[in-house]
């Protein structure tokens, strides 16, 4: 029985996984490593473990519907987009004519 596989299926495509799109794994991952932490915090506090349960729980649901609300509305680039377009500048103010001027001259 021999079984046949497609080699090199998706070269030059996105990671993708159940929708997320390339970062937002990492992110999913990150946050759920954070919540696993959270959980033991809480736990080896005193806290009960159905409280701690139901916190964790509510706060995994918030995460899982930010990190896919992202993911469809910004894409594989978009968010990158998003925080470098936060550092360009409105305007440039220039007070003499020298850097244009310099522009011009020929080395």
């Amino acid at each position: 029985m021999s079984s046949v596989y497609e080699i090199n299926k998706g070269i030059n495509k996105p990671l993708m996984f159940k929708g997320l799109k390339a970062q937002y794994i990492g992110y999913l991952g990150g946050g759920l490593l954070c919540l696993l932490i959270l959980y033991a915090v809480l736990y080896i506090s005193g806290l009960n473990n159905y409280i701690c349960l139901v916190l964790i729980g509510g706060l995994g649901t918030v995460l899982l519907t930010a990190i896919f609300r992202m993911s469809h509305k910004y894409g594989q680039y978009g968010l990158l987009k998003k925080s470098a377009k936060r550092s360009i500048p409105t305007y440039l103010k220039f007070r003499t004519r020298r850097s244009f001027i310099n522009l011009l001259k020929k080395k």
